[in-house]
């Protein structure tokens, strides 16, 4: 009946169709600058958290688009969401957009499912520390540099300094810690469906959508709205969670974005915005992107 479809399509006395949340993770994971948002458990707790309070909620659903980051804010958000999901009893799937590469397929891994674009790119499950070292140039200026430290490792890997083969044995060490962590997490969240050996899947190396799942890294080519109503019905909720200026929101899926006011800058913050867009532009050319 007509009055019933005019209802229907009031957000605030909607009856229908299962409600699915939706939670978009997108860029790169970790702290970012004023110009630049990061993906941190801060700035998602209380999205996470209003996700899995919707109201009929039948599932939860992840759409993933990020180059990795920080391994500590990717493993804080992927175990926030698993803690829900678990104490709600709600299951999670994931939808891979242009990446979910590195921390972005650990966040991805926090989902019971993931579907991916045949040329999503997938994987890198690794460690990676890169920067740059200016002892030569500072020399020809005639630079002096003035380090002053209690405690002989304070100051390892000083890009100001000649490189030490103790500083980076170090180095290594940290990061086949966090690699175990990464590869730990995967093997307990994927199991059985990797279709091939450890050696040959965590080496850092990434792959296609359409690979991936020939390696059991995902579990099928999918995307949210069809594999959802084919889940749910032809009446699925999707609802999106987002934030607005500090405010939380509740979004019909595909609707306007929110406008932002965007600040008074100085010069001070163009150069912190620059750094910061090309830190999140390395993150993205390691893949190719």
């Amino acid at each position: 009946m007509k009055w019933r479809k005019f209802f229907n399509w009031l957000p605030f006395v909607k009856e229908g169709g299962p409600v699915v949340g939706v939670l978009r993770l997108s860029g790169v994971i970790g702290s970012a600058g004023q110009f630049s948002r990061g993906l941190s458990l801060a700035g998602l707790a209380e999205n996470i958290e209003a996700l899995f309070k919707l109201p009929r909620l039948k599932a939860v659903a992840l759409i993933i688009n990020s180059p990795g980051g920080s391994p500590v804010q990717s493993a804080l958000i992927a175990a926030r969401i698993r803690e829900l999901a678990e104490e709600n009893d709600l299951p999670v799937i994931a939808f891979c957009e242009d990446a979910a590469a590195s921390g972005g397929y650990w966040l991805a891994c926090s989902a019971d499912e993931i579907y991916a674009d045949e040329s999503s790119i997938v994987g890198s499950i690794g460690v990676i520390s890169a920067g740059f070292g200016f002892p030569a140039l500072i020399k020809r200026l005639g630079i002096e540099r003035r380090v002053h430290t209690s405690g002989d490792k304070k100051a390892i890997l000083d890009p100001f300094e000649a490189e030490k083969e103790d500083d980076v044995t170090r180095l290594k060490e940290l990061q086949s810690d966090i690699h175990e962590a990464f590869n730990t997490f995967v093997l307990a969240r994927r199991g059985d469906r990797l279709k091939a050996e450890p050696e040959a899947l965590f080496t850092g190396e990434f792959w296609t959508g359409k690979r991936a799942l020939e390696l059991g890294l995902i579990d099928g080519i999918g995307y949210l709205r069809p594999e959802m109503r084919r889940r749910y019905g032809e009446d699925v909720d999707l609802r999106l969670i987002e934030t607005d200026r500090g405010w939380r929101r509740l979004l019909r899926f595909g609707g306007r974005a929110p406008t932002l006011n965007v600040p008074a800058i100085d010069g001070g913050d163009i150069a912190d915005a620059l750094i910061s867009k090309l830190e999140e532009r390395a993150h993205w050319s390691r893949l190719g992107l």
